[in-house]
């Protein structure tokens, strides 16, 4: 009677060890869905913490570069940034002979880097305590799932001891930017005045294009007050942008200006409204070309991971340029000679004019998705609507990139050649990153 109690107790055990293990849970874990959701808490707590575009280019790049790196391991078909991206050297290999759920690594990967370049821990933090209790409800063994945390950590922190050698903590320490009288120089704008934002980004290291001044756009147009000038004509067409088709063209300067912090005054009050930063709005993009696409795991760190690299390196381009120029901005010069009244339609940001952000920026990440996804994929921009701005649709990725950088004339920003030339910028560091940087075999 014992002896077959024992039995009936040990098969029972063994039914529940079967219970416990999904047999598909390799394929459950790989759900796109889990790495949206946690690129998409990324982008809110970058929201959140009112990062600068340039800041959060770097902090969107680090995380997916962790988490492209693990999951190639789980796809024979794609290969190792190692020796790739500037300065990365070596990686942790996960252990020969043993079993891994590589999307929870990545993701973990993803998420520990990126806690370590936001303010906002405990929001990731939190996160992260709710996606891992899902990957727990996929019933992976104990042993892999401990296992894969554990790759997950080893190789985020092997990218943060690579990220800290970018010259990002160096340039916390250096100058702000000096503030000359000089006609053509740039200077603060209402309605806060601020400092000019990142002035030494120049010297932060790039992941793919040689340097800073590898693709350095033709200088700007000499400043020139005379009436008879080429700038004068530029300075005009800005002041008199919004006098034809003003109900489209400001609905475009709207939905792309991606100002991270926008101030408010009223009287004595002050009080910000924060949105996504012009990367973050690519990022967005990339998370809807993936939708539309329905590409696996892998395919959408690969877009996110190309895309991220693009935008990050844009920056470091075109911020380059802007200190080097250091040209002044409409709003400051239509306030001083043409009209003291004038306000653009959007808050100019704090930094000099030339070459346009969104120009560049959006123009490489523009490349970056057209090589993955092709020159004519239509799709219909729903980013900005959790800010209240309706849907617009493209029918490219480059066609978007066009709008954006147009879309900061409208807004009273930015003269015609930076746009024009930062247009050229971004498709050159675009084109040079999706023809060096090899994601596949």
């Amino acid at each position: 009677m014992r002896i077959l109690f024992f039995c009936l107790a040990l098969a029972g055990l063994t039914l529940m060890g079967c219970e416990s293990t999904n047999p598909n849970y390799q394929e459950e874990a790989a759900d796109p869905a889990f790495f949206h959701r946690s690129m998409k808490k990324l982008t809110d707590v970058i929201v959140h913490d009112i990062f600068s575009p340039p800041v959060a280019s770097r902090i969107y790049a680090y995380p997916s570069i962790a988490a492209f790196e693990i999951a190639a391991k789980g796809d024979s078909t794609y290969q190792s940034l190692v020796g790739q991206l500037t300065d990365l050297d070596a990686l942790p290999q996960p252990e020969a002979d043993q079993e891994y759920c590589f999307p929870l690594a990545s993701i973990h990967a993803f998420l520990s880097v990126g806690k370590e370049l936001i303010f906002s821990v405990d929001s990731i933090s939190a996160f992260q305590d709710k996606i891992y209790q899902e990957f727990e409800a996929v019933k992976m063994p104990k042993a892999v799932y401990r296992r894969s945390l554990a790759y997950g950590e080893e190789m985020a922190a092997a990218i943060m001891e690579w990220a800290k050698k970018d010259m990002y903590n160096e340039t916390r320490t250096y100058p702000k930017f000096s503030i000359l009288d000089e006609p053509a120089r740039w200077q603060p704008t209402p309605p806060d005045y601020k400092d000019g934002i990142e002035p030494h980004w120049r010297e932060i290291r790039p992941f793919v294009i040689d340097s800073a001044q590898q693709f350095s756009p033709p200088p700007p147009t000499p400043y020139d007050m005379d009436e008879e000038s080429l700038f004068y004509e530029e300075l005009l067409e800005v002041y008199n942008a919004l006098k034809e088709e003003k109900e489209e063209r400001l609905a475009i300067a709207e939905f792309w200006d991606c100002n991270p912090y926008v101030s408010h005054h009223t009287g004595h009050v002050m009080f910000a409204t924060k949105k996504i930063t012009p990367g973050g709005h690519w990022i967005g993009i990339s998370k809807l070309a993936c939708e539309k696409k329905q590409t696996n795991f892998m395919q959408t760190i690969e877009a996110y991971a190309l895309t991220s690299i693009a935008l990050a390196d844009a920056f470091i381009s075109c911020w380059d340029e802007k200190y080097r120029s250091n040209l002044i901005r409409p709003e400051t010069v239509i306030n001083r000679y043409l009209d003291e009244d004038w306000a653009p339609a959007l808050q100019t940001p704090p930094f000099p004019e030339y070459t346009s952000g969104h120009s560049v920026i959006s123009r490489a990440a523009a490349i970056a998705l057209t090589s993955l996804f092709g020159d004519d994929f239509a799709f219909d921009d729903t980013t900005e609507e959790e800010y209240g701005l309706p849907m617009r649709s493209f029918t490219s990725f480059k066609h978007a990139s066009e709008e954006a950088a147009v879309s900061r004339l409208y807004g009273g920003i930015h003269y015609r050649p930076a746009i024009d030339n930062g247009v050229s910028q971004g498709e050159k560091v675009g084109s040079y990153i999706v023809a060096n940087l090899k994601l596949k075999k």
